[in-house]
C-alpha cells in the first residue's frame, strides 16, 4: 500500500511540473511576442513622428452671464459660469484680446434659450453645443482660425 501510494504522489508531481512548466512557456512566449510587437511599434513611430498636442489654456470669463428665459408658465433668471478651451499660448493671447466681442456673442447665443430647453440636461449640452460654433465662426472671421476648442459651463444656475 505504501509503495502505491508513493507512485500515485510522484505521478501527481510530476503532472503538476509539466502544467507549471507549460503555463510558464506559455507566459513567456505571449510576452515575448507583445515585446516584440512594442518594440516595433516604437521603432516604426520614431520614422514617422506623432505630432504632440500642446497644451490646454482655461480661459475664465471675468463675469458670469446673467440673462432671463422665457418659460411657458413663468419666465426665469439664469446664470452660466463659463471657460474657455484653448490649444497654446497664442491662442490663449487671441481668445484674451477678443473677450468682449466672445462675451457678447455668448449673450445673444444664451439669449435664444427656454426655460424647457435649459432643464433638460440635453437641452444645456445643445445650448453649450451652439455656444462653442458661435464663438468658433466669430473667431474665424476676426483671426481666420477657430481658436477656442471647448465653451465649458463651470456653473449654472436658473431660479
Amino acid at each position: 500500500m505504501v509503495g502505491g501510494k508513493n507512485k500515485k504522489i510522484t505521478v501527481i508531481s510530476l503532472i503538476t511540473v509539466v502544467v507549471v512548466a507549460m503555463i510558464a512557456g506559455g507566459v513567456w512566449f505571449y510576452s515575448s511576442a507583445s515585446i516584440a510587437s512594442q518594440t516595433t511599434a516604437a521603432s516604426s513611430s520614431e520614422l514617422t513622428p506623432v505630432p504632440l498636442k500642446m497644451s490646454a489654456y482655461y480661459i475664465v470669463l471675468p463675469e458670469p452671464f446673467i440673462f432671463n428665459v422665457s418659460g411657458k408658465e413663468r419666465d426665469r433668471v439664469v446664470q452660466i459660469k463659463v471657460q474657455l478651451m484653448v490649444r497654446g499660448e497664442q491662442n490663449e493671447a487671441l481668445a484674451k484680446q477678443h473677450i468682449p466681442l466672445v462675451e457678447s456673442v455668448l449673450l445673444q447665443t444664451f439669449s435664444v434659450a427656454t426655460v424647457e430647453q435649459l432643464r433638460q440636461p440635453q437641452g444645456r449640452e445643445q445650448l453649450r453645443q451652439q455656444a462653442l460654433i458661435t464663438v468658433q465662426a466669430t473667431m474665424n472671421k476676426m483671426t481666420s482660425m477657430p481658436v477656442v476648442e471647448r465653451v465649458l459651463f463651470t456653473g449654472f444656475v436658473m431660479q
